[in-house]
C-alpha cells in the first residue's frame, strides 16, 4: 500500500527550505480537526442550533460539512470558515456522501446515516477504499441496520457485512440501539463514530471493545468529553466499556482548541535545527493526543515551557535518541520519526501498529522514505526501529498523506536538497502549510 508512484516530469515537487540561522518564531495554529469533526456531527444531531467558533477550514472539515449538508443539515459559514452556524433537521436518505480520505468522515458518518430515512451511499478517494471500515459497519449491522457493499441494494446475504468503501447504509429513520461488541484495535474512530450517534438511538448504546489493544485512547476521551459538554450522559467507568444514555444533544456555542498535532512539526523544528518556536493559545488541559508533545519533546532534548497559554520549545539542533511508546498518540509518529531520523543513534517507536491502516501504511512509508534519504529504518511488529544521522537530499514521496508531507519538510530543515512530492496534500488538515512554514523561517532560508 505504501509503494510510491513513479515520478514524472509533471509531479509537483516543493523544495523544502533549509534555514541559515536559528529559528525564532511564533506560529498560530488553526483549530483542531479532531474537535471540529466531532462538533459538526453532534451539531447535526442536536435539538437546537449550534455555533462552532474557531473551526478548522480544511479538506477533512469541508468533507464533513458537505456530508452533513447532503443529509439535510443546514450549515452557514462566516469568518472564512472559522465560524459555523449549524441548523439541525431530519436526516434524509437517497444521497451520496464523498468521504475523501478523511477517517473521521468515513467512520463517523455510517452511524448517522443509519438514522436517515433512506439509503445513504458512502465512497471516497482510491486510498479510502483500502482503509478498514469493518468494525463500525458490523457495529451498526448488529444493531439491526442493513449495510451492503457499493450499490448492491439487494445484497443476497445481509449478514455478510462489507469491510471497505464503497458501502450503502440502509437508514430507516431510527436505530433501536442496545449492546454491541466492537474490535477497535485498528482505529479508535470505530468507537467514537458509534458513541457520537448513540444519544439518538432509542435505547442508547452499551459498547464493548473486544480487541487486544485500543490505540489513541485520548481520541475516545475527547469524544466522551464533547458528548458530556453537550449534555449527554456517558458512563466510561469500566475499561473498554462505554454506556451512552438516550436523550437530547444540546446546541449552543462550541469553541474549538488549536490543533496540537498540527503544531508538532513547527515545535519539532526548533529541535531539528535549533532556536525557539512558540505556539500561543495552548490549553492547560486537553484531550488531544498532541497534548503529550511537551513531555515527548523534552525527552528528545528540547527545553519546553508553558506560560500564559504560550508553549515555547527551545532546541540546539541536536536530537536525543529515544525508546518511545506512542500508543496514545500515534498521529505524532511521522513528526517524531523525522526527528529521530536526524538523531545520531538508535531509536524505537512502539505501540503504532495501527498506523498501517491510516491514509497510507505509514510504517512502510516512513521506512521507504527514511531509506530513500540515506538513513536506516525497519518495521517492528508494533512500530519502527530507526538509526538516525547521515541523511542526504532526495525527492520524498508523500502517498497522499498530509503527515508524510510534514515529515519531509522537517527533514528538509536540516538536510539540503529535500523535495516534497505533492506538498499540497497538507490541505487535508492544514491549509497554507507552506506559507506557515516559510513564515516560521522568517526569510532566513536557502
Amino acid at each position: 500500500m505504501a509503494t510510491p508512484p513513479a515520478l514524472s516530469d509533471s509531479v509537483d515537487v516543493w523544495s523544502a527550505p533549509t534555514p541559515d540561522r536559528p529559528l525564532d518564531a511564533t506560529v498560530v495554529v488553526p483549530g483542531s480537526k479532531s474537535l471540529t469533526n466531532r462538533a459538526l456531527p453532534l451539531a447535526a444531531l442536536a435539538a437546537e442550533p449550534t455555533t462552532i467558533r474557531g473551526a478548522l477550514r480544511s479538506r477533512d472539515a469541508d468533507l464533513m460539512i458537505g456530508a452533513l449538508r447532503s443529509l439535510g443539515t443546514q450549515i452557514a459559514s462566516t469568518d472564512d470558515g472559522a465560524t459555523l452556524e449549524v441548523f439541525p433537521g431530519p436526516l434524509r436518505g437517497g444521497v451520496d456522501i464523498d468521504c475523501g480520505l478523511a477517517g473521521t468522515v468515513m467512520r463517523f458518518l455510517p452511524p448517522l446515516a443509519a438514522l436517515a430515512d433512506g439509503p445513504v451511499r458512502l465512497d471516497g478517494d482510491p486510498g479510502a477504499r483500502v482503509r478498514p471500515m469493518g468494525p463500525v459497519l458490523r457495529g451498526i449491522a448488529a444493531l439491526g441496520v442493513r449495510v451492503s457493499a457499493g450499490d448492491d441494494l439487494a445484497q443476497a446475504d445481509p449478514s455478510d457485512t462489507p469491510q471497505y468503501l464503497p458501502v450503502t447504509v440502509h437508514g430507516t429513520g431510527g436505530v433501536r440501539g442496545g449492546e454491541v461488541d466492537v474490535d477497535a484495535s485498528t482505529s479508535s474512530q470505530f468507537v467514537s463514530g458509534l458513541l457520537l450517534a448513540a444519544p439518538r438511538f432509542e435505547l442508547g448504546l452499551t459498547l464493548h471493545h473486544i480487541g487486544e489493544v485500543l490505540p489513541s485512547q485520548p481520541h475516545i476521551d475527547m469524544t466522551i468529553a464533547v458528548l458530556r459538554e453537550r449534555g449527554v450522559d456517558v458512563d466510561d467507568v469500566a475499561p473498554g466499556k462505554w454506556r451512552v444514555e438516550p436523550g437530547e444533544i444540546a446546541g449552543g456555542d462550541v469553541v474549538i482548541e488549536p490543533d496540537l498535532s498540527n503544531a508538532a512539526p513547527f515545535l519539532g523544528a526548533a529541535l531539528a535545527v535549533g532556536g525557539t518556536v512558540r505556539v500561543p493559545f495552548w490549553p492547560t488541559l486537553t484531550t488531544q493526543p498532541g497534548g503529550l508533545l511537551p513531555d515527548i519533546l523534552t525527552r528528545l532534548g528540547a527545553a519546553v515551557e508553558l506560560s500564559d497559554g504560550v508553549l515555547t520549545v527551545r532546541g540546539t539542533g541536536t536530537v536525543t535518541p529515544v525508546d518511545l511508546d506512542l500508543t496514545a498518540a500515534g498521529e505524532l509518529a511521522p513528526t517524531i520519526a523525522a526527528l529521530l531520523a536526524l538523531a545520531p543513534g538508535e531509536s524505537r517507536l512502539r505501540g503504532i501498529a495501527h498506523l498501517r491502516g491510516h491514509e497510507t501504511d505509514r510504517l512502510a512509508a516512513l521506512v521507504s522514505e527514511i531509506t530513500r534519504l540515506g538513513g536506516y529504518a525497519e518495521e517492528l511488529d508494533d512500530g519502527l526501529l530507526i538509526r538516525g544521522g547521515d541523511l542526504h537530499g532526495a525527492q520524498v514521496q508523500t502517498y497522499h498523506d498530509h503527515r508524510m508531507a510534514t515529515f519531509a519538510a522537517m527533514i528538509g530543515l536540516a538536510v539540503p536538497g529535500v523535495g516534497v512530492v505533492d506538498v499540497g496534500t497538507t490541505a487535508k488538515t492544514l491549509p497554507n502549510f507552506t506559507g506557515m512554514w516559510h513564515s516560521m523561517l522568517g526569510g532566513g532560508a536557502r
